[in-house]
């Protein structure tokens, strides 16, 4: 059985792996101080620095210990097979294998990694780990591996946390064995992922368990090119999906209702478009004030009027009393989502309106990359 495809090395992968391993190994002139064996590869220390030893010296005295509880380890290729711990979002043609060899391939482009071939013996073996440098919730774990085993199926890893786990700062939590070339081509990739998944997922936490009872939801406000990752981080921090694309909802705004003539005429549009295309889609109606409110309302107690497709109600920009008004007249009829002015000060007053959903763009638009580093040992 062939293995799944974000678990197969490109062809253009397998190329610069093999270009890698036909290089000469550069001359490298080593003291025999350990202290001069050692060689920094990258501009000042910084966030997702990398700090490299020849090889045959030992680590230097790490601040913190591997944890006790880090998996067997196995081979990258054999890893990103498992099923992750937090499962991926669906989307019909976007290609996870295809964003990580776009990110790859960006890095190189067709000549290679200049700096590790020009620096490092290309029989080199090396170890590295990755540290916290931050709390947070770590996300990004299950796409590392599959990163790993683009660049080189063979490194070997091993994991103390996973998707959704809280991370400490400190806390070293992966531990990966096999070429240096390797580890340094997939490095910068690894940390650019799983550094952004993480700050999503560690924002999403926190506004999740402000919102309860409430479901936090992100938006279409993600990085062109990473919708999927982007969303794939709200899940892992305890958040829901809001739909994936245009393609999966029907969400009559106000730009649409201005377009069509008025909250009825769009809904009626709507519902015939689903009709005469034999779709099954939600749809959502957002509204800015208790008139709109119950001018939805209206359409669906008026058994003329076709609203079958009508599953939510949006309650955009109100203020926390219209909310809770709007939620008591709507009556569970519908679902309920809370829009417009989404902060960790604000989600816990909206959270008590009784919405069903809060949905912040603040998750994907705004987040603060989670600090985590790379470090050959």
């Amino acid at each position: 059985t062939p293995p799944p495809p974000h678990c197969r090395a490109t062809t253009a992968m397998t190329s610069v792996a093999a270009a890698l391993r036909a290089s000469p190994a550069p001359a490298v002139s080593t003291s025999s101080s350990r202290s001069s064996r050692r060689t920094r590869l990258t501009t000042p220390r910084g966030r997702g620095d990398l700090l490299v030893s020849a090889a045959s010296v030992s680590a230097p005295e790490a601040k913190t210990a591997l944890s006790a509880t880090m998996s067997v380890p196995m081979k990258v290729s054999e890893a990103c097979k498992l099923a992750p711990k937090i499962a991926m979002p669906h989307h019909p043609t976007y290609s996870v294998a295809d964003a990580i060899r776009v990110a790859l391939e960006e890095d190189v482009a067709d000549v290679g990694d200049i700096s590790s071939l020009s620096t490092i013996p290309i029989e080199t073996v090396s170890r590295a780990t990755l540290l916290a440098k931050a709390d947070g919730v770590l996300a990004g774990q299950a796409l590392a591996n599959q990163i790993m085993a683009a660049v080189d199926p063979d490194l070997m890893v091993s994991w103390s946390k996973y998707d959704g786990d809280s991370i400490a700062k400190g806390e070293l939590f992966m531990e990966v064995k096999g070429s240096a070339h390797s580890i340094l081509r997939a490095e910068r990739v690894i940390l650019n992922f799983m550094q952004r998944m993480s700050g999503i997922a560690t924002l999403t936490k926190s506004m999740a368990e402000q919102a309860a009872p409430a479901f936090m939801l992100e938006t279409r406000k993600t990085v062109p090119g990473l919708r999927l990752p982007d969303k794939w981080a709200v899940l892992i921090g305890g958040g829901k999906n809001h739909r994936m694309g245009l393609f999966d909802m029907i969400m009559i705004k106000d730009n649409h209702i201005a377009a069509s003539g008025g909250i009825r005429q769009a809904v009626a549009n709507a519902q015939n478009y689903l009709a005469e295309k034999k779709l099954s889609a939600p749809i959502e109606v957002e509204t800015s004030s208790i008139a709109e409110v119950n001018e939805v309302l209206a359409l669906l107690d008026d058994a003329s009027f076709e609203t079958g497709a009508v599953s939510r109600i949006m309650l955009d920009n109100m203020s926390l009393a219209d909310m809770t008004a709007a939620v008591a007249l709507i009556a569970g009829r519908v679902e309920t989502e809370a829009s417009g002015n989404v902060t960790l000060a604000t989600v816990h007053g909206i959270g008590q309106t009784g919405v069903t959903f809060i949905s912040s763009g603040a998750l994907t638009h705004s987040v603060m990359a989670l600090d985590i580093s790379l470090n050959i040992e």
